[in-house]
């Protein structure tokens, strides 16, 4: 669990330079003592580890949790992921990472089950270019970079973000912003309950979603000429149209928050 502290029946207090945890079970105290560190587990302060995993499949299904995660596509036969794991745990277990490839899904855990516990991790995966990409990933940000193939991402807990991709994007997360950055894909989808979406096209798409229940979005078409059949709306919030329209275009452009700002326009 990254950056948790947990609290059972005693007290934590973080100071500027050491952390202090008293555990208290049954109204008596066990133990008072002092962790050092200035803030919580760095994932990126680790020792990288790396490891190959053979694929020969045309879609990869990544199952993370607890953890940041990068993904870009690159010139490798097999999936090649690296990992940085950091933390420490009080009466209990952990930090403990798991990385396997079976039936075409890759599962990346990092479990620490403790009392009190502080974890943090990072993978970055590199994915054969030219396998689809499939993410479920229960609680961290996720980055994808780079990919011409189809990319799917669901997150439960975290912000996702999607850099120059060119095959057909489908993005959602429960709690956490949805980032489209520098797209040429023709079809993007977001989704997210609880968190702003952004996106930026640099090609004119044939269809854009963009739906929240709780979050401002802003939609960047490429300027020109090109018109667009735009369904934007809000609840709750301005609702702003800044490009050419045609109701019978072919580029449909779908754009909803229950509470929050929606504005279409042209890239600056």
């Amino acid at each position: 669990m990254s950056g948790e502290i947990r609290r059972t029946g005693g007290g934590v207090v973080v100071g500027a330079r050491r952390m202090w945890v008293a555990v208290v079970i049954g109204g008596m105290v066990l133990g008072v003592f002092g962790v050092s560190g200035c803030g919580g587990a760095r994932a990126d302060e680790a020792q990288v580890e790396r490891k190959a995993f053979g694929f020969r499949g045309e879609t990869l299904v990544v199952d993370a949790d607890d953890s940041e995660l990068v993904l870009v596509p690159a010139d490798v036969k097999d999936v090649e992921v690296s990992r940085q794991v950091e933390g420490w745990v009080v009466m209990g277990n952990g930090p403990a990472p798991v990385w396997k490839l079976e039936h075409g899904t890759l599962t990346l855990r990092v479990e620490c089950d403790a009392l009190v516990s502080d974890c943090a991790a990072r993978h970055e995966v590199r994915v054969p270019r030219g396998v689809a990409v499939t993410v479920r990933d229960g609680n961290g940000d996720v980055t994808a970079e780079g990919f011409r193939t189809a990319l799917k991402v669901t997150s439960d807990n975290g912000t996702v973000t999607v850099r120059d991709a060119a095959g057909p994007v489908d993005v959602r997360s429960d709690n956490g912003d949805v980032r489209v950055e520098g797209a040429t894909s023709k079809s993007v989808v977001a989704r997210s309950a609880n968190g702003e979406i952004r996106l930026a096209l640099r090609a004119v798409p044939d269809r854009v979603e963009a739906v929240t229940d709780n979050g401002d979005i802003a939609v960047e078409l490429p300027r020109g000429t090109t018109r667009y059949a735009v369904r934007a709306g809000s609840e709750n919030g301005e609702v702003k149209v800044e490009v050419p329209a045609g109701e019978r275009s072919g580029h449909v452009v779908k754009a909803h928050s229950d509470n929050g700002q929606v504005t279409v326009r042209g890239a600056n």
